[in-house]
């Protein structure tokens, strides 16, 4: 069975909880406080794996999820961080949003991606020792893992692909110039999934092909199995484009080059516009004194296509194809790599939400489900988004809450993993 697109959801995991601990040990007074910081969550890891040829794998599990980080213990030990998951994808797959369809990650180069990123761990009450604050006796909470919901699709790499209806020999094209073995009979729609094959053609020259399912008229509009692999296209390189030249279903070779080409437009201007060597297949088939193989060249070359004439049951003319298709991809563009076009939406921060406020001494702690993702979400290290941050704080009458419970200038705020000192 091919699945070439499949929708799963991946939890990475929560950090682990600060410890509150104090160092004991004899002749050793006020050791002080020694809290270790929890652990960080398991992070979501998509790979390659060039052993995969579909995602048939995700049609069986669908919810992936990281351990979480342990909390921190006594004697300065730090949480073990969580495990994180590796998910094993097909070279070519593209990793998008569900929810806005953008491009978050094309899984083409081979390099590990983090889809999603597990909570830092907290701190230990070690990080909140000062010399007026000796005997801090709170810690920090884990920050939570990112959560994503997304589609896989597979989009196959191939240099070279062959479409044309079904039954125009195809697979037996792909069959003849490599070593692919397609199943291959006289009925329609005998390719129900796509079929790679590696075509050499000399030493150190070579290219992969892919025979495309038939496709028929409305294709583009989700008819027959055209639908469904049309996106398999995207990245070839170079179309051949096979029509049964010898009028053998009775069919008109003309009328069935001008649809499948309609169908392509449809689907994708851009793909309309792709080379493509238009091959004239079974040739050995013309009945005696047949006029469609002259009527069907004068069409295409009037419309500057270069046309082969070949049988791939009998092998006639597929060495000259192969090398034509060679020499036109020595002059193409590599294989269409998709950039990132996704837009992570600013997080919905509901400040209505209850906050926590507990002080210890000169140090206030402030916790809340809108800080943590408030935290998460700001850039420190950029001006504006300090600013942003400051902001929200304001308006949400944070500081005004805090005046009121008796904050000064120079206390310590602790949101999270972050400090600053209280202006008022």
């Amino acid at each position: 069975m091919f699945v070439d697109k499949a929708g799963i959801t991946v939890q990475a995991g929560r950090g682990g909880d600060g410890a509150v601990a104090f160092h004991r040990e004899k002749y050793v007074a006020a050791g002080g406080p020694d809290g270790g910081d929890g652990g960080r969550g398991g992070d979501i890891i998509v790979v390659v794996d060039d052993n995969m040829s579909t995602l048939l794998d995700f049609r069986y599990k669908r919810k992936y999820v990281a351990g979480n980080g342990m909390n921190g213990a006594g004697k300065r030990c730090s949480g073990k961080d969580g495990e994180s998951v590796t998910i094993r994808v097909p070279r070519g797959t593209l990793i998008r949003d569900k929810e806005t369809g953008g491009i978050i990650k094309d899984m083409s180069d081979g390099q590990p991606f983090v889809l999603a990123k597990g909570g830092r761990g907290g701190w230990g009450n070690k990080h909140f020792a000062t010399p007026t604050r000796q005997v801090p006796r709170f810690a920090k909470p884990g920050m939570k893992g990112e959560y994503r919901e997304v589609i896989l699709e597979l989009k196959l790499l191939a240099d070279v692909g062959l479409v044309g209806f079904p039954n125009v020999g195809k697979s037996t094209l792909l069959s003849v110039v490599s070593k692919a073995h397609p199943k291959i009979a006289n009925y329609h729609f005998t390719t129900l999934f796509p079929n790679l094959g590696v075509v050499y053609v000399a030493e150190g020259v070579s290219f992969v092909m892919a025979d495309i399912p038939g496709i028929i008229e409305g294709a583009s509009e989700g008819a027959g199995l055209g639908h469904d692999f049309l996106r398999h296209i995207d990245r070839c390189r170079l179309l051949i484009h096979l029509v049964d030249v010898s009028g053998s279903e009775g069919r008109d070779p003309i009328e069935d080059f001008e649809a499948i080409n309609k169908e392509l437009a449809e689907y994708s201007p851009e793909l309309a516009e792709r080379p493509q060597i238009v091959v004239a297949n079974k040739c050995d088939l013309l009945p005696e004194g047949s006029t469609l193989l002259e009527e069907f060249r004068d069409y295409v070359e009037a419309f500057g296509y270069e046309l082969f004439v070949v049988s791939a049951a009998t092998h006639q003319g597929t060495h000259e194809l192969v090398q034509a298709a060679a020499e036109k991809l020595q002059d193409l563009p590599p294989v269409i790599y998709y950039e990132a076009d996704y837009v992570a939406p600013e997080p919905v921060i509901d400040t209505s939400e209850a906050v926590e406020i507990e002080q210890y001494d000169d140090c206030w702690i402030v916790e809340g489900p809108w800080l943590e993702k408030l935290v998460a979400s700001v850039n420190f290290s950029d001006y504006e988004s300090r600013m942003y941050f400051d902001r929200v704080l304001r308006e949400a009458g944070l500081f005004d809450r805090m005046e009121a419970m008796g904050i000064k200038d120079g206390d310590t705020v602790s949101i999270y993993n972050l400090e600053f000192e209280y202006q008022s």
